[in-house]
């Protein structure tokens, strides 16, 4: 698979976990991109996750080069708000961050997570690895039988190679521990995820 590039725009450090927001990930470390509606949220989701080492947000999945957050905004560029989590394996389970993923927002919804609209807002799967292509592709099969039988419709959660990740404006990253109150609200189904 290709390697995953980051640009080295921000030299920040992450206001909550102290690590880089760019650059390779440390050693042992995985990383993989996530899209589940609203970044502000689903980063904090993901850094109060045990076994995250890192999380940024982002842009990807889409064809303009450089996006900004207005731009995404418009729905032309076709980029979806996206987490960076890097994770430890020997901590974090592939398998457990993905149900983190699925349990925490409606991937039934197509391009949008409840009042938020717009392809900006699709769930999608970003890896960078084929074991994690395989995990993600049997999570997603195990989750859509699950929210079948809870009476929801098809999933559906883009699941494809991860390509260039468009590091979001500095205002965006840990947005939720720079602006305690801000508003961003999990769209959990309440249908558990138990991938083997």
């Amino acid at each position: 698979m290709n390697f995953v590039s980051l640009q080295p725009e921000s030299a920040s450090l992450h206001t909550v976990l102290g690590t880089p927001l760019t650059g390779p990930c440390p050693a042992g470390n995985e990383e993989i991109f996530l899209a589940l509606g609203c970044f502000w949220g689903a980063e904090k989701l993901f850094w109060t996750t045990p076994g995250v080492t890192g999380t940024s947000v982002g842009y990807m999945g889409g064809s303009a080069p450089h996006p900004t957050y207005r731009q995404v905004c418009t729905g032309t560029t076709g980029h979806a708000e996206t987490v960076r989590v890097v994770f430890d394996p020997a901590k974090l389970p592939l398998a457990e961050l993905l149900r983190v993923f699925w349990e925490n927002h409606d991937p039934t919804q197509g391009d949008r997570q409840g009042n938020d609209v717009g392809p900006q807002y699709r769930s999608a799967i970003f890896v960078t690895s084929p074991e994690q292509l395989e995990a993600a592709q049997a999570s997603r099969a195990q989750f859509a039988a699950a929210l079948a039988q809870a009476g929801y419709g098809e999933v559906t959660t883009q699941i494809q190679e991860a390509g260039q990740f468009w590091l979001a404006e500095d205002y965006h990253q840990q947005y939720l521990d720079k602006n305690p109150g801000g508003y961003c609200p999990v769209h959990a189904t309440g249908v558990k995820c138990n991938p083997a």
